[in-house]
């Protein structure tokens, strides 16, 4: 957030997080006070190479589950509603939001910066200030009627393992960055990633025209929010600033809980095709229409969707859903004539997807032909697969496995920020259980000795970083 704006909204956003060109510590007193090298000097008493870099358990403070789990709950309370969780992109709620985040890092030893696309950042600098880092974090926006762990979970935890390496005086052979981003979720202005396509240089500036509900665009919101739409490139990162990007965040799915397990290592997040489907059948009084003589569009379109079911069930890890359907005229006593619905096929790997995607092809034409109705298919949207570094998986299998933690490695099949980031930096996540796979939801829910386990993850990970070969 920006230093010197004359507005007041301005000043106070601008006393938070500092300066977008120049890094401010703000913390200095309370850590000249301990001892705490300067990150700005060149000698540094870090304890780089020594055993204590092994170790989570250093003097001074310790990972802290419980108060990432309250500090989850205080950031719910910044919502458009009272009586439902709802906090999108570029609103008075995400400044609060990115207030209280960033005291958060700033806390932790980290100085703080609002970038050109309104990502709350905090830096940690290693051993030699201005080193590439190792970037963590999630989205801090969500969906409306949200849970509390979507997104927030990954912030938090990582800037709760930035504070331990702080509370030792420890600096590592990288910097560390902390990202909020400011908009994966994409419920304002209909369009998602907004945030980390900025980051990753990647943004389409013709969406600043994109308009919201309000009739708002997405470069007046940036305008009003203190902003300068015109400088949102500013924000892209260079691959050589950048070693890779790691994302804590829950699973969103059934998996790691029917299985028992607290974590898990993310292999690829996936890609996905969305569709829109079209049946032209023949509409038709209900009463006077023989069976063998119809040409029942919703019938037909029924038994599009079962083979829908039936192809995505025919692979381990490919998923299609219909989720939405509307028949015409839509009248009791009349055979639809045309039925429009909507089709989402993902899959871990492109060709994987591209083969089921092809074999539905297939069976929409077989179905078309045996029910005398034309079948199309138009594609609406398509996101390529995000392969998480193998390299980067193995540090964290390494990281599950020393906490004793069974090693399961499973796709992600919703979207997440690294989909943009990976077009700078290799990537990788790691998975935590939520009760019931519930996500999008008011019950969204983890365990507290799961977030525990996952802080202790991530730590170890984040001593032992190697920064993974890029492809």
């Amino acid at each position: 957030m920006r230093d010197g704006s004359t507005s007041p909204r301005g000043k106070r956003v601008g006393k938070i997080v500092g300066t977008v060109r120049q890094l401010t510590r703000v913390r200095g007193d309370r850590g000249a006070a301990r001892g705490r090298p300067s990150v700005t000097g060149h000698a540094q008493t870090s304890k780089i190479g020594c055993p204590e870099r092994d170790s989570a358990s250093l003097a001074g403070m310790a990972l802290d589950a419980q108060r990432v789990w309250n500090r989850c709950d205080e950031l719910a309370r910044f919502s458009e509603r009272t009586d439902a969780l709802t906090r999108i992109f570029l609103s008075k709620e995400m400044r609060q939001a990115d207030d209280l985040v960033g005291t958060w890092m700033r806390e932790a030893g980290m100085v703080t910066r609002q970038d050109e696309a309104g990502n709350c950042i905090g830096r940690y600098e290693g051993v030699t200030p201005g080193m590439p880092c190792l970037m963590l974090g999630s989205h801090l926006d969500t969906v409306r009627d949200a849970g509390k762990y979507d997104g927030m979970l990954g912030v938090l935890s990582a800037i709760e393992c930035v504070a331990l390496l702080d509370s030792s005086q420890q600096r590592l052979p990288f910097a560390i960055e902390v990202v909020g981003f400011s908009d994966e979720e994409g419920v304002r202005f209909g369009s998602t990633l907004l945030g980390s396509r900025a980051v990753a240089g990647t943004f389409d500036k013709t969406l600043l025209d994109k308009l919201d509900d309000a009739g708002l665009s997405v470069r007046a919101a940036m305008q009003a929010f203190g902003l300068d739409p015109d400088r949102i490139t500013d924000a892209a990162r260079k691959p050589a600033d950048v070693h890779a990007y790691v994302e804590l965040h829950i699973e969103q799915g059934p998996v790691l809980e029917a299985e028992g397990l607290p974590a898990g290592v993310v292999t690829a997040i996936n890609g996905a095709n969305r569709f829109t489907a079209v049946v032209l059948g023949a509409a038709g009084h209900a009463g006077t229409v023989p069976m063998g003589h119809r040409r029942d569009a919703l019938a037909a379109a029924a038994e599009c969707i079962l083979a829908v079911e039936r192809i995505a069930s025919s692979y381990a890890e490919v998923v299609g859903t219909v989720g939405e359907i509307v028949a015409i005229p839509g009248a009791i006593n009349v055979i639809p004539g045309k039925v429009t619905f909507s089709l989402d096929v993902r899959a871990p790997t492109d060709p994987l997807r591209a083969t089921a995607v092809a074999a539905m092809r297939d069976e929409f034409a077989a179905i078309s032909g045996r029910r005398n109705v034309l079948v199309t298919l138009s594609s609406i949207y398509e996101e390529r697969t995000a392969q998480c570094s193998p390299a980067l998986q193995a540090q964290l299998a390494d990281a599950l496995a020393f906490q004793n933690v069974p090693v399961r490695r499973l796709p992600s099949g919703a979207g997440h920020d690294g989909l943009a980031i990976i077009d700078i930096a290799p990537i990788g996540m790691l998975f935590l259980r939520c009760k019931g796979g519930i996500s999008h939801n008011p019950a969204e829910a983890v365990l507290l000795e799961d977030v525990a386990v996952g802080l202790r993850v991530l730590d170890r990970f984040v001593r032992q970083f190697t920064p993974p070969p890029r492809a």
